[in-house]
């Protein structure tokens, strides 16, 4: 009988502890539920950055990047700023800076979600002919990755995150 009386005070620190632990799991699920709504609206606006960290060739190692490379999409404009790195099959004359260093204004953007953590995003250069088309995976805590498949040279992939342009 006198171990009962003092079971219970073993078990109020405990039921406390689950009260404020569950109370702090609500907290930053409501946290991740407004980074989510977040990064939706940037993939539904077309008005996101894309910023390169990582690249990996086809034919190649993965490499870190150390300069700032990145893709910048809103309504009217795709401006890529990306090296490359791979086998080209073709090159154009005086080509002075990468084929993924350009500036589109006339291109198609369609998106479609991804399981339940992102989102699938294609956008097809309609003014560019060495490049075919963007495929980019984006998740809902910003992290996203891009394949760039090009006509004459092989298909690269970058690693990175989305940010609010």
């Amino acid at each position: 009988m006198k171990y009962i009386k003092y079971l219970r005070f073993l078990f109020i620190p405990f039921w406390s502890l689950v009260i404020f632990s569950s109370s702090g799991i609500a907290q930053k699920s409501k946290k991740s539920d407004v980074k989510k709504i977040a990064f939706k609206n940037m993939v539904d606006s077309q008005h996101f950055v894309f910023e390169a960290q990582t690249v990996t060739p086809l034919r190649g190692n993965f490499r870190n990047l150390t300069s700032q490379y990145d893709v910048r999409v809103t309504k009217d404009s795709l401006i890529s700023y990306l090296p490359y790195f791979g086998q080209a099959y073709s090159m154009p004359i005086n080509q002075t800076k990468s084929s993924l260093d350009f500036t589109s204004t006339s291109f198609s953007y369609s998106f479609s979600p991804y399981k339940k953590d992102g989102w699938y995003i294609t956008i097809k250069p309609k003014d560019k002919t060495q490049v075919r088309q963007y495929f980019f995976t984006v998740f809902n805590n910003g992290k996203a990755s891009l394949s760039v498949i090009s006509t004459s040279k092989d298909q690269i992939s970058f690693n990175g995150f989305i940010r609010r342009n």
